[in-house]
C-alpha cells in the first residue's frame, strides 16, 4: 500500500538573513522621521534591541527586556494606520534593503512549487507585508496585543525568537500536514540553532561566527552575501551598527532643526 508524501516548505528568517540590518529598527527609525516616535523614544528602544542581539541569549532578564521594549512604541496607535505606514515605510526604505542572494533562493523554492514562509520576531504585520511584497506564503512572527483597533503596547504571547521559532513551525508543519525532513530553512543566527535543527535541509546565511562555525561543522551549506567579507568577523551585528549610525543622523538633524526655530 502506497502512502503519500507529504510536502516541505522553506522558512527564512529575516533581519540580516533575507533583510540588512533589523526590520523593525528600519520601521522605528521611519516612525520617528513622521514624528511619531521621539528621539529618546529611538534611542531606548535601540539600545535595547541592540543589547538583546548582541547577548543573544536564552537567559530571563534579557527576554523579559526584549519583549518590554520590542513592540512598546506602537502603544495608543490605531491598528490600520500602523499597517499603512508599514506598507509605507518598507517601499521606501526597506525595499532596497533586501539581499538578492537571499530573494534568488526564496525564488528556487518558489519555482519547485514549495511553500515560502517567513520566521521572524520582528512584528507579524510588518512581516506580512514583506510576505505579500515577495509574493511569499505565509509569514509568523511577533503578535502585538491590540484592544478595540488600538495597540496596547503588550505582546500576545511571546516574542517569536529562538527555540519558540522552532515551535511555531512545528504546529504550522502539523497543521499544514508538512514533512519537516523534507523542509529547509535559512538563517544569520547561532539563536535559530533550534529551527536550523528541525529540519531536514538547514542553511547558514550571512553567519554570525558561532553559527559559522556550526554549519561547519555539521556540513550545512553557508551562503554570505556580504560585500565584506570582514562584516563576518565584527563584534557587533549589522543591526547594531546601523541603530548607531542611524541615531547619530536622527539627532542631528533634530539638532539643527531645533537651532534653526
Amino acid at each position: 500500500m502506497s502512502h503519500a508524501v507529504r510536502p516541505g516548505a522553506a522558512f527564512f528568517d529575516v533581519d540580516n538573513t533575507l533583510l540588512r540590518g533589523a526590520s523593525i529598527y528600519h520601521f522605528a527609525r521611519g516612525l520617528a522621521a513622521r514624528d511619531l516616535f521621539t528621539t529618546r523614544d529611538l534611542v531606548r528602544f535601540a539600545w535595547g534591541q541592540t543589547v538583546f542581539r548582541i547577548t543573544g541569549n536564552e537567559q530571563p532578564e534579557h527576554i523579559n527586556a526584549a519583549r518590554e521594549s520590542a513592540l512598546a512604541f506602537v502603544a495608543g496607535h490605531d491598528v490600520d494606520d500602523l499597517v499603512t505606514l508599514c506598507e509605507e515605510i518598507y517601499d521606501h526604505t526597506m525595499a532596497d534593503r533586501i539581499w538578492e542572494g537571499t530573494h534568488a533562493l526564496v525564488r528556487r523554492h518558489l519555482d519547485a512549487g514549495q511553500p515560502v514562509w517567513l520566521v521572524t520576531a520582528t512584528p507579524v504585520e510588518l512581516a506580512r507585508i514583506i510576505q505579500r511584497r515577495l509574493g511569499l506564503t505565509g509569514a509568523l512572527g511577533t503578535e502585538a496585543e491590540h484592544s478595540g483597533g488600538v495597540y496596547t503596547g503588550r505582546l500576545n504571547g511571546d516574542l517569536l525568537h529562538g527555540p519558540a521559532k522552532a515551535v511555531a513551525v512545528r504546529a504550522l508543519a502539523e497543521e499544514q500536514g508538512l514533512d519537516l525532513e523534507q523542509c529547509s530553512a535559512y538563517s544569520d543566527s547561532y539563536n535559530d540553532l533550534p529551527l536550523l535543527s528541525l529540519v531536514g535541509d538547514p542553511h547558514a546565511v550571512n553567519p554570525d561566527g558561532d553559527l559559522h562555525r556550526h554549519a561547519r561543522t555539521r556540513h550545512w551549506p553557508v551562503h554570505d552575501f556580504r560585500h565584506h567579507r570582514r562584516a563576518a568577523r565584527v563584534a557587533l551585528p549589522a543591526a547594531a551598527v546601523g541603530a548607531t549610525a542611524g541615531l547619530v543622523a536622527l539627532r542631528m538633524v533634530r539638532h539643527r532643526a531645533a537651532r534653526q526655530r
